[in-house]
């Protein structure tokens, strides 16, 4: 038996070790507020069952209403936040291979996340300030849809010069080889983004997007295309691009060709090329894997009184994707892991998990 020991070791040793703070994600942290709701709700807050938005003044009652109406549970949310936490999840040791910068506020749910974040491993350097509350999401389910409306307060503090400038913050940075950010803070701090994006083109590694919502690639369409010629993986679902072809001018509504008209939008690091993934829910995943190539990849079969709550899908998809990215598995690896991720979320309320995960 001892003849075959050396051997058995040796192959351990190949396998590359990850190191701390690898995986850089920023965004806006938010404290998920999500409840079973009914459609009078939605209707009383002009809200669509399946649909992300940003509060406005007509929302502010809902957050009380929601709290004295429904039973409510609270998750560390928000979408980057998400992405990463479940990436740690899934490659569990070591810790802290995921870093995150976002605003909160000094209070109560401040606290709550960053207790939440401690728990999940990631290694979370909040911009604290005491002007704004730390920021909410409310989770309206209604069957397997759910509508969010997110009020960003502290969130929307983020400060370039308060937080990621800073020396031993911008360590943390250039210690990363992979860089995710969710579009919505592309609503917050556009010169935080760039800043990162340009750092990563410069060194060869890979930025990666979400479009994350319509009304992102809608409404902040100008921050959208400041930051695009930096993206490496673009991520998105179904709805979101088909909002993108419309507001691009694509002209068309094949989900094939707006993956391969996204993959050819102009780029700045020349090095890699555009990767696209679009997901639609339980139609498969639409990536290209290569020039005009676009091959979709069947997403894990799941009966339909299993799922309990869609809330976090998209997250959990991605942070599957990147934690096998950051392992420098293949692209095909990537979107096993991400379908096998957002099929354990979607079983459960909230973007939580089991303890341990069981992919292989």
């Amino acid at each position: 038996m001892a003849s075959g020991e050396p051997k058995a070791k040796k192959i351990k040793l190949e396998e590359k070790k990850l190191s701390p703070n690898t995986l850089f994600g920023m965004g806006n942290p938010l404290l998920d507020i999500s409840a079973v709701v009914d459609k009078d709700f939605l209707d009383k807050y002009g809200l669509k069952p399946n649909d992300q938005i940003l509060a406005e003044d007509k929302h502010k009652e809902m957050f009380e209403e929601i709290v004295k109406k429904f039973k409510v549970e609270y998750h560390a949310g928000g979408s980057t936040q998400n992405s990463v936490k479940v990436a740690q999840w899934l490659i569990q040791e070591p810790h802290k291979v995921a870093t995150f910068f976002g605003c909160i506020g000094k209070d109560k749910f401040g606290e709550i996340l960053k207790k939440k974040a401690e728990e999940a491993h990631v290694d979370a350097h909040y911009y604290e300030q005491d002007e704004e509350p730390t920021g909410t999401c409310a989770a309206c389910i209604t069957g397997d849809n759910r509508s969010l409306v997110a009020n960003l307060a502290a969130a929307n503090c983020y400060k370039k010069d308060k937080h990621l400038d800073l020396e031993e913050n911008w360590k943390l940075v250039e210690k990363a080889k992979v860089y995710y950010i969710a579009g919505f803070f592309l609503t917050v701090s556009v010169e935080s983004i760039l800043k990162v994006a340009k750092h990563a083109a410069e060194n060869n590694k890979i930025f990666s997007l979400n479009l994350s919502a319509p009304f992102i690639c809608q409404f902040f369409k100008e921050n959208l295309m400041k930051v695009m010629p930096y993206v490496d993986i673009l991520f998105g679902n179904e709805t979101e691009a088909a909002m993108f072809a419309r507001e691009q001018g694509f002209e068309t509504e094949d989900i094939e060709e707006i993956v391969r008209k996204a993959q050819n939008l102009p780029k700045v690091n020349k090095k890699r090329q555009r990767i696209v993934v679009f997901t639609q829910g339980k139609d498969g995943t639409v990536m290209t894997t290569g020039d005009e190539h676009v091959e979709t990849f069947p997403v894990v079969k799941i009966d339909q009184s299993e799922i309990v709550d869609t809330n976090g899908a998209g997250d959990a998809f991605v942070g599957g994707f990147l934690s096998q990215l950051v392992q420098d598995r293949p692209l095909e690896q990537c979107i096993r892991a991400g379908h096998y991720a957002a099929n354990v979320i979607i079983r459960r309320v909230g973007c939580t998990f089991p303890e341990k995960p069981d992919f292989h």
